[in-house]
């Protein structure tokens, strides 16, 4: 048998493009997320920016104990995205579970792996949205079980935002929360709603609400902001990027205020 041809290096010069010719965007996602990937393909420039996405364990039904259980598995989860490479902001996919671990807990675990990246989480991006536009008075619509849509009520209610309305679906699991139809998602928002709300936050990443929000924001004559959108709203600034074309809420008319890490 004959000997194979010996293998040559091609003689063309390679180059590399610029380390920093794409904004990268790290993303922390539950296991069981279903939505919150889908929704960053749509409002993500793809051409100027990239996300870069890790899973951490999540254990249904999403109780408190169980979405506080997440805190310890943090660390690991952000040290496995893109080790040593510049990242322009992390975000962390969960409201409720950024709710009951709590802001300053979270960036802490995740800058014990990546130090310095910017860190954003639902609930703390809908706060700078409201402050953005104005708002001071919500409606509140969960997916959750009661129990989970408590803290989010006193969540926002001890950071100065009065929340005229809350209700809530009742699911216990996130996989169907993200399989609940645009027309339940749109019923719950207006019937959530109420005269003396300026705005209407739909809480929870697994909810597909995106796509919804243009259109509430007509119906309803107010801005609407869904968890996902006020994530990815601010990692976009994080990037200093537009989002991607397309009707995505009030929210994409304003930039956030200056906020830490």
């Amino acid at each position: 048998m004959a000997a194979p041809p010996p293998v040559r290096l091609s003689p063309v010069a390679v180059s590399l493009a610029p380390a920093g010719a794409i904004a990268r965007l790290g993303l922390i996602a539950l296991a069981t997320d279903l939505t919150l990937e889908r929704d960053a393909a749509r409002l993500i420039p793809g051409t100027r920016a990239a996300l870069h996405v890790t899973r951490v364990v999540f254990d249904n039904p999403t109780t408190p104990e169980n979405l506080l259980s997440m805190r310890p598995r943090l660390t690991a989860a952000a040290a496995l995205i893109l080790p040593e490479m510049k990242l322009a902001a992390i975000g962390y996919g969960c409201t409720a579970a950024s709710v009951v671990i709590g802001s300053e807990a979270i960036r802490d675990a995740i800058h014990a792996a990546r130090p310095g990246v910017p860190v954003a989480t639902p609930p703390d991006a809908a706060l700078e949205a409201f402050a953005a536009i104005g708002v001071r008075r919500i409606a509140l619509l969960t997916p959750y079980l009661p129990e989970t849509t408590a803290p989010m009520v006193a969540f926002f209610e001890g950071r100065g935002i009065e929340v005229v309305s809350a209700h809530c679906l009742g699911i216990e699991d996130d996989r169907d929360m993200a399989r609940v139809t645009s027309d339940v998602v749109s019923a719950a928002a207006e019937a959530a709603d109420a005269p003396e709300a300026e705005a209407v936050f739909l809480a929870c990443t697994a909810l597909p609400a995106l796509a919804l929000i243009d259109r509430l924001e007509q119906r309803l004559k107010k801005p609407v902001v869904s968890a996902n959108q006020a994530l990815l709203w601010r990692l976009l600034h994080h990037a200093n990027l537009s989002p991607a074309p397309g009707a995505w809420g009030r929210i994409f008319e304003v930039a956030p205020p200056e906020s830490p890490a």
